[in-house]
């Protein structure tokens, strides 16, 4: 069987099992009074905490000491069986303990995945910059289709959602088994001190000026794309308040199908970074995600699900340039600025920063800000509230236009791994 193809399908249950709730968490969430803004901010950033930890310890155990498809395989298993007890958490407090133990499993398959995407390629001889986009697509159509099964099914806003999740992802796993081997990049240790054979040397990447601006901007990134995820959904299936639209509005009854747009545009635009990566380069790249950010938020600020559709469907449209030219870009400067011996760990630092440090303070801080400043009474002020954000992203572009330097693309980084 072709490679390629046993990786699109990687790709895409990868992402199914995490869209399957992550999206409709904070309509399960408040729908069921489970608690404030603010505990489910502490509940979506558990996504954060175990990605400043696992994907880094991950990435180096790869890198040194198990095959990578193995540890990926298994921490699929154990988060899909954590996702199957989330019918019993009666409470934001349990909630959040086992959610927390789902992503410290979960969060390093993301970049594990990659790993095993990149070397699985590499030894084919496929160039990787060429061919890991058409594949990563199919993780954003699995992640659209687990949206329209969680949807569909009536599971957006009952337990049911986790339990699509965890069956698909104990499966994944037992495919995960299955894989080629991607064994260890750096079995020998002598000659080598302490820090070099603990699979550190990543970290070292923080000492470079341009690297260093690279993961404190993607860091910042990572904030803003926590933002979508946690109340996205919410906000469009609180129109059902207003009584100019109710909770007959065909936005509010498909309001996860709406948002599946993001992901119907991130097919589109993963295929066309080959292209701007090479006409544009990594900067202006990454700036072009930025400002769609900034869009993003702005349009949502103004939408609604009448005379304003239009713009709801814009925002979620410009999601996939925002999504893509920052996270799949990035996945890719990292391979091709690092040494073989250090991408998994590599990616993982990626991970630690966008997924970890970025997607705390995204969830921690909004949560805090939205309880202090923009309630109505029970009513979240969603106009202020994504304006705000709109802001915040602006200002990080005009801090990244002037600070970061552009250089070329290690090309030579595609083919040996």
């Amino acid at each position: 069987m072709d490679i390629r193809f046993r990786l699109t399908v990687l790709s895409f249950f990868q992402f199914f099992v995490w869209g399957a709730w992550l999206i409709t968490i904070g309509t399960y969430f408040f729908g069921n009074n489970l608690g404030t803004v603010e505990q489910f901010g502490a509940i979506f950033s558990t996504l954060a905490i175990s990605s400043l930890i696992m994907p880094a310890v991950t990435g180096i155990i790869a890198d040194r000491w198990i095959n990578a498809e193995k540890l990926y395989a298994t921490l699929q298993i154990a988060y899909g069986a954590l996702l199957w007890m989330v019918p019993e958490m009666k409470t934001a407090d349990e909630l959040y303990w086992l959610i927390l133990a789902a992503m410290f499993c979960y969060m390093p398959t993301i970049s594990l995945s990659n790993s095993i995407s990149y070397i699985l390629l590499s030894k084919s001889g496929h160039d990787v910059i060429k061919v890991f986009p058409p594949i990563r697509v199919w993780g954003t159509i699995g992640f659209i289709a687990a949206m329209w099964v969680t949807n569909l099914t009536g599971s957006k806003a009952n337990a049911h959602q986790f339990l699509i999740a965890g069956s698909v992802a104990i499966g994944l796993g037992f495919y995960g088994f299955m894989l080629p081997a991607c064994k260890p990049s750096n079995l020998k240790t002598e000659n080598r001190n302490i820090y070099s054979q603990l699979g550190l040397d990543a970290f070292k990447l923080l000492a470079k000026y341009r690297m260093a601006l690279f993961f404190i901007f993607s860091m910042f990134l990572g904030a803003a794309l926590q933002l979508t995820n946690m109340y996205g959904d919410t906000f469009l299936d609180d129109f059902k308040n207003n009584p100019l639209y109710g909770p007959e509005s065909f936005v509010v009854k498909y309001s996860t199908i709406i948002m599946s747009i993001s992901q119907v545009s991130e097919t589109v635009f993963i295929l066309t970074i080959p292209f701007f990566l090479k006409r544009f380069g990594i900067k202006k790249v990454m700036l072009f995600a930025m400002l769609a950010w900034v869009l993003r938020f702005g349009l949502f600020s103004f939408g609604n699900p009448a005379e304003g559709l239009w713009m709801i469907v814009l925002s979620c449209i410009i999601y996939g340039m925002a999504f893509d030219f920052f996270n799949i870009s990035g996945s890719l400067f990292i391979e091709t600025n690092t040494d073989a011996g250090i991408r998994s760990s590599a990616q993982g630092l990626f991970m630690m920063m966008t997924n970890g440090i970025g997607a705390f303070l995204g969830s921690k801080t909004s949560g805090w800000a939205i309880d202090t400043f923009y309630m109505n009474g029970n009513e979240k002020n969603w106009h202020n509230i994504w304006l705000g954000f709109a802001g915040y992203a602006l200002i990080i572009a005009l801090l990244f236009l002037l600070l970061f330097k552009e250089e070329p693309m290690n090309k030579s980084a595609t083919i040996q791994h």
